[in-house]
């Protein structure tokens, strides 16, 4: 089992009308790694939506005809999806598209809500519809309804952010405006830049701002909503602040450790400068008697490369991952996972052959592929393989966008260390401390509920992931 993230947001506002879907690609080609399940771009002109969304990678759902076949627009919002609450379906794709009494509205979601099932069983039963099982649906039913009661749309979705528990950082545009908002701990990421023809992207990171020509400007604050307006030959923007500082920042610390790309910076953070510092602490608190150290790619290399400049050892490359390999199969059995690692990964035999090697991986899960690596290192003739691990172990779900589900998948919670080390056939296993955790991230607060069960919010009472589907199946399914 892999750890997945939700998803990652983009949206682009431009004085002019301009090939905002184009803009939209390139910047969600740079956040693929957020999501591989699906994709989907929203482009917006004088409040004529076009879109277009479907299962696959953006390659797949935008080849370079489809581009063609938007028009020339002044905004646009894009989504990659991978799903940890709702389905990966057709219908879960993002931008979620809304017509309602004051209007249209297209909605982008990285996060998720721990009360997401209360909400929707609110809206049910006061009438609501829902077309899908995502909770983006849930946050775009909360906005609109408080869109009745307001005088604008950036009203009503700060007066839905107190309803709203757990992570989001959106995007919205509605036929005249594009917002964004990031929820009050800020569990997730999100940032804002503009070119130099004035345009104004936003994105879940800011390597997406690079790969569009876009200077950063900042990152939005926890509880902070931006209106982008075009007035007058220009682009203007808003900050409402109502909301910051009313919550404890919490930023998911999982984010640095593997989801983010590590030419990213995060609330003044340099990811890789973040990974690096977990291999030197890592290798302060878990020394090894080796000959070389070696990451898992890709995220492994950084905390290996600072591993090894704190403890001596020297650095190599002893894994290479197939730069081929699409989006994450889906096997229904042992072999066909088995073969995933090996189409993956391949050791480098020259590296390793007779070495003490110490390995670095960003975390362990099932042990199921961190067993299947140490195996292949094994069969390249490496005489001791001395697995780091550049995070505390996994002792409890995730309720904020990442898809640790269940205490029965995680082996941390029914092995001790030496019982993994021997599971996984290494010579030694060490984890992060957990107390490292607030050096790694230069001491930003930060969400570590997976490592240690401190949740910054209440988690909900049905703590299934797939709770939708499951009430969808109880009723007979959709019709």
């Amino acid at each position: 089992m892999s750890i997945h993230e939700e998803c990652g947001v983009f949206g682009v506002i431009s004085p002019e009308p301009t090939n905002a879907a184009a803009l939209s690609y390139y910047g969600l080609y740079a956040l693929q790694h957020r999501g591989q399940e699906s994709c989907g771009i929203v482009v917006g002109d004088d409040g004529v939506f076009v879109s277009k969304k479907d299962i696959g990678l953006l390659s797949e759902v935008f080849p370079p005809s489809s581009l063609g076949t938007f028009p020339r627009g002044t905004m646009a919002v894009g989504h990659v999806r991978y799903a940890t609450t709702g389905a990966g379906s057709r219908a879960n794709c993002q931008p979620i598209e809304v017509n309602h009494i004051k209007g249209r509205m297209a909605l982008a979601h990285n996060g998720n809500l721990a009360n997401a099932a209360e909400l929707r069983r609110e809206l049910e039963l006061s009438g609501a519809i829902f077309h899908t099982t995502s909770d983006t649906e849930t946050i775009a039913s909360v906005i609109i309804r408080k869109r009745l009661v307001t005088p604008s749309i950036e009203d009503a979705l700060s007066a839905a952010v107190p309803t709203l528990d757990g992570a989001y950082s959106l995007v919205l545009m509605s036929p005249q405006k594009l917002l964004c908002c990031r929820d009050p701990h800020g569990f997730r990421p999100l940032c804002y830049g503009r070119t130099k023809d004035g345009i104004y992207v936003a994105a879940s990171e800011s390597c997406a701002l690079r790969a569009v020509g876009a200077d950063f400007v900042r990152d939005v604050e926890p509880g902070e909503i931006l209106v982008f307006r075009r007035e007058n030959g220009a682009v203007t923007v808003e900050s409402r602040r109502e909301h910051c500082g009313t919550a404890p920042r919490r930023f998911c610390v999982f984010e640095y450790i593997y989801f983010a790309r590590p030419d990213s910076v995060i609330d003044g953070i340099s990811v890789q400068r973040a990974r690096k510092k977990a291999g030197m602490l890592l290798a302060e608190s878990c020394p090894a008697d080796a000959d070389i150290v070696i990451g898992v790619p890709d995220s492994g290399l950084d905390a290996a490369l600072g591993f090894a400049q704190r403890s001596g050892i020297p650095y190599g490359i002893g894994l290479i991952k197939n730069k081929y390999i699409g989006r994450t199969f889906i096997s229904p059995g042992e072999e066909e996972r088995f073969d995933q690692v090996k189409i993956k990964l391949s050791a480098v035999e020259e590296s390793v052959r007779g070495q003490r090697v110490v390995l670095i991986d960003d975390s362990i899960v099932r042990g199921t592929t961190s067993g299947r690596i140490v195996g292949l290192l094994r069969e390249a003739g490496a005489a001791q393989v001395h697995m780091r691990i550049s995070s505390p172990p996994f002792i409890a779900p995730c309720y904020y966008g990442t898809d640790v589900d269940s205490k029965e998948h995680l082996i941390a919670c029914r092995c001790s260390v030496s019982e993994i080390a021997r599971q996984i056939g290494a010579d030694s296993l060490g984890y992060l401390p957990p107390e490292a955790l607030a050096e790694m991230a230069d001491g930003h607060g930060i969400c570590s509920a997976c490592f240690d069960e401190r949740y910054p919010t209440k988690i909900p009472a049905d703590t299934r992931k797939d709770r939708f589907e499951q009430k969808i199946s109880a009723a007979g399914g959709p019709s």
